[in-house]
């Protein structure tokens, strides 16, 4: 029995070790106080006895650019519905050769996945005829139907947003008697299938492009690579670097909104330190503050539909809902402005930069590979701003829709004393509810005593307990045995899981290690002090000239890059959002550290290469 502890004294993982390989999942220890998590999860969700022999084999990293903390039990939906949909796309859809699905499991709260790899080669052959005429298919009319995707998105948020979660009446109206409309608890039980149903189709379409717009980044750098061996990573990356996507409209339209405050005379309104509230009453104390706010009010729909994190907790909230984070990016723009900084991005450089690689890049090909070359990287540009922007169409603006309506399902069963408040619904399974809900109309109509408001609250506090004492457990980077190698593009491209990343995080257990390597996501080197966050709630600490360490970045933090020097990140790949938003900014990234959260304390001096991929700690070490 070994204890892997860092360097705060934590325990990271008690295992087995098994060799070449990670701790074994089936040796992690609960954490004091936390036996019984299971009961939060599906049967299917955790290692269990039945799968010992194929699971301990296999190599399992913590997805923590998805799921950074607990898992509360509802969520768990937004665990399902998109592996379902992602597995349905890659292996049932496109047959990508190599790669079928990804099956996750549950540990301590924590969300481990491994893909599903396809190694027959005549397997493979087969798969790659559905795959090329099937991607041929879309990226031949690519356009045409990237524009019906978002009408049949925005269909799904507009359901979402309008559909009825109706009350329990004393007394049916005579609609019912004259056949017109249902009675109450069909209709409820209706909406409530139906808005679970609605997040399985919003899935459905957020991977249906996703894999290609991967795959043809993948293709375009696999030629580069072949052609060009001693070509960098980056440089792939930086060739389809600066191109306009619809996710940056948010953080552009409030650049725009801090020059407006300052050019008419209203920016004394926005001190630091004051709450949105307390700046709406400052500026409607002016004929100017009050024309302000009304040009605020008309970027909202659709700007402020950004989610303060990625959209698969429910504890991430719209702008809307939430307006501290755009309120904070106000107050720093207009204080950079102030001081006479420069606080658009450098769109403009970067786009230089990206046509000078090309250029030179492809001069140095025969005629032959740099037509392919060309023809790939102008495929990449075109499917591009789909790796972006589904995120606000999907994560941000549909997500916050419907975290929204399962609220009112909570209200409902809240107003009838199964829960003791509204947000208790997502400490329940989404199975549970229906149940709670099956319970509550059926004691409506038959003026029976229902047995939920006493059966449910106290399983609320429990796991309520459970994930607080959860969340100051901290996961391991991987459990399992590292593979001899990672094939699966998706898991390549989104997490930055390489083969030669899992041999580095296996290697780097030192929790007195003072560099951390990762994968190099955009150029330059700088020093700082770095800023440690692990949790939404700790974004407002970030101060001006720090260096964001982090488990992985949303695109909705966008608003705060004009404050840090660079980021760093535990999981990510060159395509991960955390790379590419920091390319787009000009930002040195290194993304899939493994373990930079555990091994950098808030506070420290940092340095960090975005060309060589390397952090290291300069003021001493993690002490």
């Amino acid at each position: 029995m070994q204890r892997v502890i860092d360097e705060r004294g934590s325990i990271l993982a008690t295992s087995t070790p098994i060799a070449g390989a990670f701790p074994s999942p089936y040796e992690i220890e609960t954490p004091p106080g936390c036996e019984g998590w299971e009961e939060m999860y599906p049967y299917y969700a955790v290692f269990d006895e039945a799968r010992r022999d194929a699971d301990e084999k296999r190599f399992w990293f913590w997805n923590s650019m998805h799921f950074p903390v607990p898992m509360p039990a509802f969520d768990v939906q937004c665990i399902d519905s998109p592996y379902q949909a992602v597995g349905a796309w890659q292996n049932r859809v496109f047959a990508v050769p190599p790669a079928m699905g990804i099956d996750y499991r549950i540990v301590n709260g924590y969300v481990y996945i491994s893909g599903n790899p396809v190694t027959d080669p005549e397997k493979m052959a087969e798969r790659a005829e559905f795959f090329q005429r099937r991607a041929s298919y879309y990226f031949e009319n690519w356009s045409e139907l990237y524009e019906q995707w978002k009408s049949r998105v925005r269909a799904l948020i507009d359901e979402v947003t309008n559909l009825p979660v109706p009350d329990l009446p004393e007394y049916e109206p005579d609609e019912v008697m004259e056949g017109e409309r249902n009675t109450a608890f069909v209709d409820v039980l209706d909406s409530y299938q139906r808005c679970l149903r609605l997040g399985d189709l919003m899935w459905q379409r957020h991977f249906e492009f996703l894999l290609l717009g991967y795959g043809a980044y993948a293709t375009f750098a696999d030629h580069c690579k072949a052609n060009l061996p001693d070509i960098p990573d980056q440089h792939i990356a930086q060739m389809v670097a600066g191109i306009d996507v619809l996710l940056f409209r948010p953080d552009a339209e409030l650049r725009r909104l801090a020059r407006l405050a300052i050019d008419t005379g209203v920016d004394d309104a926005f001190v630091e330190g004051r709450t949105p509230e307390e700046i709406d009453a400052a500026l409607e104390q002016s004929d100017a503050g009050r024309k302000w706010l009304e040009d605020l009010q008309q970027v909202k729909d659709p700007w402020f539909n950004m989610a303060t994190g990625d959209g698969l907790y429910h504890y991430y909230r719209s702008w809307l809902d939430d307006p501290s984070i755009p309120y904070a990016s106000l107050i720093g723009h207009i204080n950079a402005l102030k001081a006479g900084e420069q606080i658009d991005r450098p769109t403009e450089e970067i786009q230089r930069e990206r046509d000078r690689l090309a250029e030179e890049y492809g001069s140095l090909l025969d005629e032959g590979a740099r037509q392919t070359f060309n023809e790939l990287l102008g495929l990449s540009r075109t499917v591009f701003p789909y790796v972006e922007e589904h995120k606000f169409f999907c994560d941000y603006w549909f997500l916050t829709r419907w975290w929204n309506k399962l609220r009112e399902f909570g209200e409902l069963l809240a107003r009838n004393g199964f829960l003791n408040d509204a947000e208790d619904i997502f400490q329940l399974g989404r199975h549970e509810v229906m149940s709670a809900l099956d319970e509550l109309v059926l004691c409506w109509a038959t003026g029976g005593a229902p047995r939920g408001p006493s059966f449910w609250p106290p399983i609320v506090e429990r796991r309520k307990e459970l994930l607080a004492r959860l969340g100051d457990w901290t996961p391991p980077p991987a459990l399992g045995v590292a593979p001899e190698v990672v094939t699966d593009p998706m898991t390549i491209m989104l997490w930055g899981v390489t083969t030669q990343r899992v041999q580095e995080w296996a290697r780097s257990q030192d929790p007195a290690a003072t560099e951390v390597v990762g994968a190099p996501a955009s150029p330059g080197t700088i020093e700082g002090p770095a800023r440690v966050i692990r949790t939404i709630d700790e974004l407002a600490d970030v101060r001006e000239g720090e260096i964001l360490v982090t488990g992985s970045t949303s695109p909705a933090w966008a608003p705060i890059f004009s404050k840090i020097k660079a980021t760093v990140t535990d999981v990510g790949g060159v395509m991960s959002h955390a790379a590419i938003v920091c390319r787009e900014y000009g930002l040195p990234a290194v993304v899939g550290t493994g373990r930079a959260t555990s091994l950098i304390r808030t506070g420290q001096m940092i340095r960090v290469d975005g060309s060589a991929g390397v952090v290291s700690i300069v003021d001493g070490g993690a002490g």
